[in-house]
């Protein structure tokens, strides 16, 4: 981290400090502080602000959490000169954002939030991380609401935004997907002049709040990639770019091609973005895909789900899935407010169309009309250990709070028993 002296903190008066000469590490898990470093003490942290200390760290009890974590942050993004990324929407960023992060990291000094770092919380602590040769920083932000993404972009000052989808979520605090849309175009709209927007080139709840005419629009669409004998070829206003990447799903390719669009706004090198995609690592239970017996495999994609990112995570199935047997485990997409059950249906009837059956999981997944159903995760880890067999092929997807995540390692266990 770009050094700062406990003093300047000090004059924020952010809540009970204790330490002094420079802070060169802001942490929040006392298990990994040393000296040099600043633990601030959040939710019940405050237990642990002796063993801080006995490790040598300087300590911070504040007053405000996100408030200090957030001030500090912006005294670490003023001493920063670094081209700051900020990867916002309604799905996909945590992939864009890995993906953009490992892209940009054999060109230049490159630092990318890590997993889902994406709250008043996450977003702070990786700016944070910034350290004087850092000349590119990629961050994700998240929002349940109006204005968030606008407090996030004030931390980070972003340089380029990238918004890989708009689409249904949250939409029982926003209501409706135009209002999604004009939450995450906070960030376009915290951009500097001349700064970059990458957005779909077909987006239409969003195109009313792309209306800056002092910000440079670089549009990416379906159109500009093509899969062949095992490459993907992406082409970005009159220059192919060829890479072998680590996966297979279309939505994931798109997910590529804004990063790209990204890459290239960062001034780094097309003809040798092939050189960054040996260091891609998705964040965990995004897409990953395990073998089973018999040549099957399972996709744990469990991170999240909303009705977009279902629609992607079940058209891959049905196309990886050749000829094998195909089951879904799904449990229900929350936070859809009164449209739910109508999502959830449309999404039963697209795994219908597809010849996939469904297990569904918690108490608005009956709305996918399932061929077997479970109240909780327990009650579906038994139905799957009768129904999965050697061979098939298998996706687990849910919204977070299903907690549907080990899914995939226990199918694997019952495939190979």
């Amino acid at each position: 981290m770009i050094g700062i002296d406990v003093e300047e903190i000090a004059r924020l008066d952010l809540g009970e400090l204790e330490g002094n000469g420079q802070i060169t590490g802001v942490r929040a898990d006392s298990r990994v502080v040393g000296p040099g470093d600043l633990f601030v003490a959040l939710n019940t942290g405050t237990r642990f602000v002796e063993d801080a200390q006995a490790r040598g760290s300087a300590t911070l009890v504040p007053r405000d959490q996100e408030d200090a974590l957030a001030q500090i942050a912006r005294l670490v993004r003023l001493r920063s000169d670094a081209k700051v990324v900020a990867v916002v929407g309604s799905a996909g960023k945590t992939t864009t954002k890995d993906i953009l992060g490992a892209l940009c990291a054999p060109h230049v000094p490159t630092i990318w939030a890590e997993k889902s770092l994406n709250n008043e919380i996450g977003l702070p602590l990786t700016v944070c991380r910034l350290e004087p040769e850092t000349r590119v920083l990629v961050t994700e932000m998240g929002m349940r609401g109006l204005g968030q993404v606008a407090a996030l972009c004030d931390i980070a000052r972003p340089d380029v935004v990238v918004i890989p989808h708009i689409g249904p979520e949250h939409l029982e605090l926003l209501g409706t997907v135009e209002r999604v849309a004009e939450a995450n175009a906070e960030a376009v709209a915290a951009l500097p002049p001349g700064g970059t927007a990458v957005v779909p080139a077909r987006a239409e709840p969003l195109e009313p709040f792309l209306t800056r005419t002092d910000v440079e629009y670089r549009r990416f669409g379906p159109n500009e990639i093509v899969r062949e004998n095992g490459a993907t070829r992406f082409t970005l206003d009159g220059t192919t770019v060829v890479l072998e990447l680590p996966f297979t799903q279309r939505h994931l390719a798109l997910n590529t091609l804004a990063a790209l669009r990204a890459y290239a706004a960062l001034g780094l090198p097309l003809d040798r973005a092939h050189e960054g995609v040996a260091g891609i690592r998705l964040s965990p239970w995004r897409g990953e895909e395990l073998g089973l017996p018999g040549d099957g495999f399972v996709v744990n994609d469990a991170y999240n789900a909303n009705p977009d990112s279902m629609r992607a995570a079940l058209e891959h199935l049905a196309e990886r899935a050749g000829e094998r047997r195909k089951i879904a485990i799904l449990g229900e997409m929350a936070e859809l407010g009164a449209t739910s059950d109508g999502y959830h249906r449309a999404v039963g009837e697209l795994a219908k169309d597809l010849g996939i059956q469904v297990v569904g999981v918690g108490e608005a997944a009956r709305a996918y009309e399932p061929a077997s159903w479970a109240r909780t995760s327990d009650e579906a880890l038994v139905l799957v250990r009768a129904l999965v067999e050697p061979g098939d092929a298998v996706l687990v997807k849910a919204s977070r709070s299903v907690g549907l995540e080990g899914f995939a390692d226990e199918i694997t266990k019952v495939a190979r028993a």
